[in-house]
């Protein structure tokens, strides 16, 4: 008889070669992130990523897939991330083990398969097994009693449980109407020395019986009205959590306990010094490397909002526990080898993006130990023995000064057995945001009461056109008429100007008198949506005047609209270049494009290096050296994602989008863009830099304008070269010959600093004073700097014997101090208090070693007096 598999990865391979051997396709896991899905933030069960299927809306070539899917469940509605670490089968990460059929094969060969895997491979004691159906399900009850010939005592049907038909755990619905259907749940039995009843008893909550695989029948169309009417090709949809059954396979009670977690709850153990492996904790950071590390190998980076939220709250979930360990040090990050060792073969991106991983997650540990013992102090002092409620305002602090999210003082105050004044939280927040909003500064004092109907864009293909003023506004308020010298909005009916929108600053240009030349003239220098559909043209009426009703020429400004679409257009390719050599985790988290030039945030957690740099500009120019034709197309959203075309994380898409295909580009984007890539021109990547953690600033120039940056490189590099009068080729190795001529010469200084510091030192010696005992001496050192001082303090104290010595060093107003006591007398006078006495009196502070100390100061005038100050001091001391 052949073995059972018991590890997870074994489990795990067998179930999909069970299915695929009956005709399944195996179909691999798909991203954590769903595809254009917003109904969800993360992909929490393997049906997911076959939904449009069951919809209706996709078809696969297919109608039998397996697939083992991880899942995540930490966010929104499905978030089990309180539970982790202290139950025994509470995960944000798992694996969903699944098979589907799509019209294809129905209950009594889903049942049979199941029950085949479970007892025949997995080798599970058929008695130990029961079943629950839907309590009308009389088919899939008789083939578990008569097929699989289960006895009635272990079938249990499961009826109304939430109040009306079809409102049970054993009746799925994909939402309100649409695919539905009965499920059949298989329970094991861990026997009765566990507490708890079978399914559909008042016990059912006990750990005795425990769910492990759903198969779900969708054979219904769920009405508006509550009816169902049959599907003309009944699904199958089934889902069984592999660590679940890998605890029942290796004969332990907990998920953590089974061989993947042990190997993670070790690793976690060793970088910590924790020696319990059974303490929470280390469950709770094993856990937490599974989810982080695939959502960063699915693109999510640490962020404060969205998805990137979650993970950053997660992260620093696991670091907040490794610091109750008591490791004060980033140790999360070393376990992303540990995870890859174990699921590295089943999920190849693990292993590709390990450095990545690695890099992303050590460098979000080190931004909050920097913050964690801060806060931890804070949270300690705000809860003194016997608190039940920590207040409101002091969460606010500790979530606003100190990064610590609501939920994770939350979970501290809960293991202590503490409340969050939520409500306070909440007051301190919204206070926040108020005195935020009205700090800000904003292009109008308030909104424009406008009621009229949306205006006609005629931008994309015109520069010019003809359009009647519907609104006038001054100072926020309608006006029917205005004059000359006027500041104002502009309504038309018609407009070729673009409104700043998706990055995109809006339009300059001019509005005349279409009837009356020079009669009226409006001077645009900015447009922005007054609402959606809605453009308001911002300026000052230079000339004659303007009322509701007159027609009048919109004239964009050319030479700005052709440098911003330049920019705009370069911008498509250039995300896309990045994406490409930095990798697919880069999304975007901001733009701005302007004539002069365009700036694009994105996630990513290194500097880009010049290599690289080098390849997006070498990839974005050979697409601008392609000229191939832009492409727009206006299509349904549906259609849109279809076409595989990039949709922005954060951005809102309504029914009707527009897809650029820009050189190989494609996005969702409504802006201005050139007719071919050839007009972009030229190309250049001009500066990068970090904005915020995990996000990387990129700016750009193109043409004219790059040609201009160009030629001012040229300037100063002609300009440096003839100061150092060599040609500007050879530049390069100028510069570094000088640069080796200064250290050279820097080091002479420093030792001819030190020959002179060591002469001062000699007559110095002989200024010591006598005091009880011991020589003291307060001196200044002329010419000395901080090393110099330290050099000359340790001479001085081998010649002198026993002694307390401050010495200083002036430049300027600013005081440079060293105090050194010899060790045997440091019982009596320590260094750190003698440097602190001199420091007090000339504007500032030091500290060190009982032995050595450094200190400065501001106010070198009132050196003399603290100095003369030296002898009484150590005198009080001896």
């Amino acid at each position: 008889m052949s073995q059972a598999p018991h590890s997870v990865a074994d489990i795990r391979q067998s179930f999909l070669d069970f299915f695929a051997q009956r005709g399944h396709t195996v179909v691999p896991s798909s991203s954590l992130v769903p595809a254009n899905d917003p109904t969800l933030m993360f992909t929490n069960s393997g049906m997911v990523q076959f939904k449009d299927v069951f919809l209706g809306t996709d078809k696969r070539p297919y109608n039998r897939a397996t697939s083992v899917q991880a899942c995540l469940r930490a966010g929104g509605k499905h978030n089990d991330l309180e539970n982790v670490g202290y139950t025994a089968r509470h995960h944000t990460f798992f694996e969903m083990l699944g098979n589907w059929s799509f019209g294809d094969y129905f209950k009594k060969e889903s049942i049979q398969w199941g029950w085949e895997l479970l007892t025949q491979v997995y080798k599970l004691p058929p008695e130990k097994l029961l079943a629950t159906v839907y309590i009308d399900d009389d088919e899939a009850y008789d083939i578990w009693h008569t097929v699989i010939g289960l006895p009635a005592e272990r079938i249990v049907r499961i009826g109304d449980n939430k109040g009306g038909k079809y409102k049970s755990d054993n009746f799925w619905m994909m939402a309100d109407t649409g695919p539905c259907g009965p499920c059949s749940e298989i329970f094991y039995d861990h026997g009765p020395h566990i507490p708890g009843g079978p399914p559909g008893s008042p016990d059912e909550d006990g750990d005795r019986f425990i769910e492990i695989w759903n198969h779900v029948f969708m054979q219904f169309d769920m009405q508006e009205d509550g009816s169902v009417v049959p599907l003309p090709a009944p699904c199958v949809d089934t889902g069984m959590g592999l660590e679940r059954l890998a605890a029942i396979l290796q004969h332990v009670h907990s998920n953590y306990e089974i061989d993947l977690f042990q190997a993670l709850i070790q690793a976690a153990a060793r970088e910590t010094g924790c020696t319990d492996l059974t303490n929470p904790s280390l469950k709770v950071i094993a856990d937490h490397i599974r989810a982080t590390s695939f959502l960063v190998a699915d693109g999510v980076i640490p962020d404060n909002a969205g998805r990137g939220y979650v993970q950053r709250r997660i992260i620093r979930r696991a670091i907040r526990h490794g610091y109750k360990l008591g490791q004060g040090k980033p140790f999360f990050y070393k376990l992303v080898p540990d995870l890859v060792a174990q699921m590295g073969e089943a999920y190849p991106k693990l292993k590709e993006q390990q450095a990545h991983i690695t890099a992303v997650l050590k460098a979000e540990e080190e931004r909050f130990y920097e913050t964690l013992a801060n806060g931890m102090h804070i949270l300690d002092a705000a809860l003194p023995e016997g608190a039940t409620v920590l207040p409101g305002d002091v969460a606010f602090k500790l979530h606003d000064t100190y990064g610590f999210p609501l939920d994770l003082t939350q979970d501290v105050c809960r293991e202590r057995g503490v409340s969050v004044d939520e409500a306070g939280f909440n007051t301190a927040m919204q206070h926040q945001k108020d005195t935020a909003r009205a700090a800000g500064k904003f292009k109008m004092d308030k909104a424009l009461a406008y009621d009229g109907a949306d205006n006609q864009f005629t931008g994309y293909d015109l520069l010019e056109d003809t359009g009647q003023i519907v609104a006038l506004y001054v100072d926020g308020e309608p006006r029917q008429r205005i004059q000359a010298g006027d500041r104002a909005v502009v309504v038309l009916d018609i407009t070729p100007f673009y409104a700043e929108s998706g990055g995109q600053v809006g339009d300059q240009g001019a509005l005349l008198l279409a009837n009356r030349p020079g009669a009226g003239v409006f001077s645009v220098n900015d447009t922005l949506k007054v609402k959606a559909g809605v453009y308001g043209h911002h300026g000052e009426l230079t000339e004659g005047e303007l009322v509701v009703g007159d027609a009048v020429i919109a004239k964009v400004d050319q030479a700005a609209r052709a440098a911003t679409m330049r920019n705009h257009s370069v911008t498509h390719l250039m995300h896309k270049a990045l994406r490409e050599v930095l990798g697919e985790h880069v999304q975007q988290k901001g733009s701005l494009v302007t004539p002069e030039r365009t700036r694009f945030d994105f996630a990513h957690n290194a500097a880009v290096t010049p290599e690289q740099t080098r390849e997006i500009e070498r990839r974005v120019n050979a697409e601008v050296l392609a000229n191939t034709d832009t492409q727009a197309r206006v299509m349904d959203i549906d259609s849109a994602k279809a076409t595989g075309a990039m949709m922005l994380f954060g951005e809102k898409y309504g029914d009707s989008v527009r897809v650029l295909d820009i050189g190989t580009s494609r996005e969702l984007c409504g802006g201005t863009h050139v007719h071919r890539t050839g007009d972009i021109g030229l190309f250049k990547i001009v500066a990068e830099s970090g904005v915020a953690a995990g996000v990387r600033r990129v700016e750009a120039v193109t043409g004219e304008n790059a040609l201009a940056y160009l030629q001012q490189l040229e300037d100063t590099v002609s300009s440096a070269a003839a100061t150092l009068r060599t040609p500007p080729a050879e530049l390069g190795e100028r510069i570094h010959a000088n640069l080796d001529t200064i250290k050279a010469l820097e080091k002479e200084i420093i030792a001819l600093k030190g020959k002179l510091a060591s002469s001062q030192g000699d007559e110095l010696a002989s200024q010591a004073v006598q005091v009880k005992g011991i020589k003291v001496l307060a001196a200044k050192l002329d010419g000395a700097d901080a090393k110099t001082l330290r050099e000359t303090l340790d001479k001085l104290k081998d010649k002198l014997g026993a002694a307390a010595v401050v010495l200083a060093a002036v430049d300027g107003d600013k005081v440079q101090l060293a105090a050194g006591v010899t060790k045997a007398e440091t019982g009596k006078v320590k260094a750190g208090e003698l440097v602190n006495f001199v420091a007090s009196q000339v504007g500032g502070k030091g500290g060190g070693k009982p032995d050595m100390a450094m200190a400065g100061g501001t106010d070198a005038s009132k050196l003399p007096q603290a100095l003369a100050a030296v002898q009484a001091w150590v005198a009080e001391r001896l």
